[in-house]
Order: structure tokens, then sequence, then C-alpha cells
């Protein structure tokens, strides 16, 4: 039976029953509903099991048996025992749902129970609302904006989260998609400047940064280092400095930047390559059976000339002229070692494996000889059926940032439309933390009732577009 919310003070429920509640729209907050006894006074307390979920498998299927490697306690339910009837019910712990599924799992036979006034609060640090795109920009373009906007609004609290229902807590890799969403939207610079100096605050002890820290119930970080991730810290702080103008904050993070290099550099071998040898965690994708090695090799070329850039905002080259050097080594290294002339792509590894996360990030650290053979890497690896593929929106963004830095906009523009219109067309509210159009029910952490459905990496379309005209009539052809 489908009724609408008004309907819903007019139900009388028993033990054994459950009924959905859909809000309309995913959100970040809190539920609260009145519950009161119906038929005779209540003798008994009442114990529900409320099931919060951001798309419909996670309310309209069983959570259990579940298979994930990560903590079942990630797991959206509460059951909660009320003792005293009539009341109004909060619940205490914030979560990311549009559908709410309540379950009455235990009550006397001597009443029912109606429930009424049933809201969510939602919370955010997202204090305006953006202006939509022009309307000369496709309606599925600006469908896409306006989720990707919803993605970061849900995810921007306090700090910069992954994903407010798992694993709300700051991640370098999302934090410089969701900050460049934010420069083009809400505005919230003031929080990208905290992030900033989180992780700068809780370094490694041979200062790296940590791949995520946490913020509650103190800031502390994660037994958890990403190589890819620090040298995208330098990016992720030029860009910032670049947006807001605030030098100042550049002058007093150069030295946790300078550092990220100066580890990453270390990670070379003698002819100027960098080799993932599984000591240091390299992120890269949650592509099954990536070989990251040349991935990050080019992600640290590509942070190195970023601090040149910034180096130069600030006044400070002559402390990183070296570094020049280190781009020229690094980038004649991959081409005499990586470059497979024959096929016309990038390798990584021994087994010298084809990936779309090496052709992406080896165009965007300007590593190709010219603007051609980066369009012809990139070709030749989205045509080649072997090639491993991303299964997450962080990876398929980096390809897109690629085609856009080699002229490819009619391309760029198809991958969003297929992969990010694809969420759409399977009934995203906000973009998804993993989506494989070949195998949509496709889990990094092997069951679907782990995933996140709110993630702060997959929000990038919404910058794209803004700050790089993806999609606008007049651009879309050249």
């Amino acid at each position: 039976m489908v009724a609408t919310g008004s309907a819903l003070p007019e139900r009388n429920w028993k033990e054994g029953d459950s009924f959905i509640v859909d809000f309309g729209e995913h959100l970040a907050g809190y539920l609260s509903f009145r519950v009161a006894p119906t038929g005779s006074v209540a003798d008994s307390p009442i114990r529900l099991r409320l099931t919060l979920g951001e798309v419909p498998t996670d309310v309209a299927e069983p959570l259990y048996p579940y298979r994930a490697w990560i903590s079942a306690a990630w797991l959206p339910e509460e059951i909660i025992t009320i003792d005293d009837l009539p009341t109004e019910f909060r619940l205490q712990r914030r979560h990311a749902f549009r559908y709410v599924k309540v379950e009455i799992l235990a009550a006397s036979r001597r009443f029912g129970v109606r429930f009424d006034e049933m809201r969510a609060h939602a919370v955010s640090s997202a204090a305006t609302d953006p202006a939509p795109l022009p309307g000369s920009y496709p309606e599925w373009i600006r469908r896409v904006d306006l989720v990707s906007q919803y993605t970061l609004r849900d995810c921007l609290q306090t700090c910069f989260e992954d994903g407010p229902r798992r694993d709300r807590r700051l991640w370098v890799g999302d934090l410089r998609m969701q900050a460049l969403v934010n420069y083009v939207t809400f505005g919230a610079n003031d929080v990208v400047k905290r992030c900033l100096y989180l992780f700068a605050g809780l370094p490694r002890s041979d200062g790296l940064v940590n791949g995520c820290v946490y913020e509650r119930p103190v800031p502390t970080y994660a037994d958890t280092t990403t190589l890819d991730y620090a040298a995208l810290y330098c990016v992720t702080l030029q860009e910032y400095v670049e947006a807001t103008g605030d030098t100042a904050c550049g002058h007093d993070l150069w030295p946790v930047a300078c550092r990220q290099i100066d580890c990453l550099l270390e990670r070379l071998d003698a002819s100027h390559l960098f080799h993932d040898t599984g000591a240091t965690w390299c992120f890269i994708d949650w592509a099954f059976g990536l070989e990251k090695s040349a991935a990050t090799h080019a992600v640290i070329v590509f942070a190195l000339r970023r601090m040149l850039k910034l180096a130069e905002t600030l006044g400070r080259g002559g402390e990183v002229a070296h570094y020049a050097t280190a781009i020229e080594q690094m980038t004649e290294a991959a081409r005499a070692q990586l470059f497979d002339r024959e096929r016309g792509v990038y390798t990584s590894g021994p087994q010298r494996q084809v990936s779309c996360a090496t052709q992406a990030w080896m165009v965007l650290a300007g590593i190709p000889e010219s603007r051609e053979q980066a369009r012809t890497a990139l070709r030749n690896v989205m045509a080649d059926a072997d090639a491993v593929r991303p299964i997450t929106p962080y990876l398929y963004h980096y390809i897109v940032e690629a085609m856009l830095a080699c002229g490819m906009r009619d391309e760029a523009l198809e991958l969003v439309r297929s992969y990010w219109g694809g969420m759409l067309d399977a009934g995203a509210d906000t973009f998804w933390e993993a989506y494989d159009p070949q195998e949509p029910l496709t889990s990094p952490y092997g069951d679907i009732h782990a995933n996140s459905y709110c993630h702060a990496w997959s929000c990038s379309p919404a910058w794209l577009s803004r700050a790089l005209g993806l999609g606008a009539p007049n651009l879309e052809t050249q």
C-alpha cells in the first residue's frame, strides 16, 4: 500500500508491522517523530528497528547476512526501546538518509501505536544556495550539476566528510574534489582552510600527512598513509591559495607541503621512477588488480608542477628550484621506460599493465610528448577491453579532467553523460562512492550495504561545468 505522508497518523500499527517513509530527497541529519498508543493505555514499552536508507535497497532488502570486510556497525540501523507513551522521540545519532523503514519489533497486544510528525532535520555547513547553471546548458548537465551540489552539501559538515553515512572523516583525496566544487558553489572557504590545518597538525613522525584524519571526539589521525594523497595535499594547498588569495596560509603551510615532496622524492629509484612496493599504501582507485606505480609516479610530477606554481605565487621560487630538475628527470624516465610506442599507451609495473588510471595521470602530469600523444593514449585505453577500468567516480573524474587538459571536450562530456548520468538513470539523489556501469552492484567492500551513496569524491561535475565550462553550448565542440 502506498499513501501520502498525511495519511500516516491515520494508521494503527501493531507488533510485527512495518512501513517505509520516503522524505523525497537525500539529506544528512536527524530523525524525529511522535508516537502514541491507540486502543488502550500503553502497558508496556515498545521496541522499534529503524533502518535509515540512502537508496531503496537499504530498506527494501535485508541488511543481513552481511558480507563486507568493514565493520557491520556502519549499517544504518537503530534498535530503540521507548518506555513511556505518548512521547516525542529524536534519534541522537546523525544519519544520511532519504528513506526510513520502521519495524515494530515488540509491543503489548493490548494497544497499537500511531506515528505522527515524522520529520528529518537536515544539517550542513553549506550556508547558501548557488545560482543554477544558465538555461543554455543542456537539461541533463543542469541536473548533474544540481545533484553534485547536493552531494557536497550533505558531506559539508564541520569538516569535509568523505561520506555522511560512512566514513564520516576527512580524506585528502576527497578534500581536493570538495574544495574545487566548494569554490564555485557554496564558498565555505573557511572549512577548506580548517581541513588543511587538520592534516598539517596531525602528521606522521616523518612529516608525511596522513591519508585521513578524525575530527571527533578530538582531532586525531588514522594509521593510514596514502602516498598519492600526500602529493595531492600540495595540490589542494596551491588551489586554495589561488582561489582565495590567502597567501598567509600558503606561507604557513609551505613547510608541510615541501615535506611531502621531500618524502616522495626519497622513494624514487636510481632512474627517477617510482615503484609501488606495497610498503606504504597508494590509493589511486579501488579498481580490482590495479597496478599503481606509474599513476603514483605521475601524481608526484603533477604535485611538483603545482608546487612550482605555489612558489611563484608566494615568492619562494628559489627554495624549490630543484623541483624543476626533478620534473624533467621523472618525465624523461616515464617516457623512456613506461611508454609503449607500439600500443600508444603508458604501462605500469613489471607486467606492463595498461590502465585508465595510468593514462589519466600521465596526461595530467604533462608527461606525454605532445597533446596528440596524450589524446591517443586516452583514446587507446578507453577502447581497450582488457585495460583496467575504474570503479569509482574519483578516478573517473581524473579521466575527464585529463581529457579536458588535452582538448577532448566531446569525449569528456560523453563520459560525464554516461557515468554520472548513468547514476541519475539508476535513481541517484546524490552521487555514489562506487559505480561500475557494467556491474552496478559492485562493492569495494564485498557487500553493497557497506557502500556510501553520498560520497564526496563524486561531486566534481559541478566544478567541471562551472570552472572548466564542460557542457557549455559554445564550448562543447571546441
